[in-house]
């Protein structure tokens, strides 16, 4: 099954350079977190969790 996920991230866009983060975001009204997972390339990395 592997074979399968890393093919099809390799054919969505040449995405070698591609990394998956995941950051923790609180939830303004009930106050709880959650996880946000996203394919980030390497070079766009320190924005992403520099957003909030």
């Amino acid at each position: 099954m592997a074979k399968k996920v890393v093919a099809t991230l390799r054919k969505a866009g040449g995405s070698k350079n591609t990394v998956k983060c995941i950051r923790m975001v609180r939830a303004a009204r009930s106050g709880a977190y959650a996880f946000q997972e996203e394919m980030v390339p390497t070079e766009e990395v320190k924005s992403f969790f520099s957003q909030k």
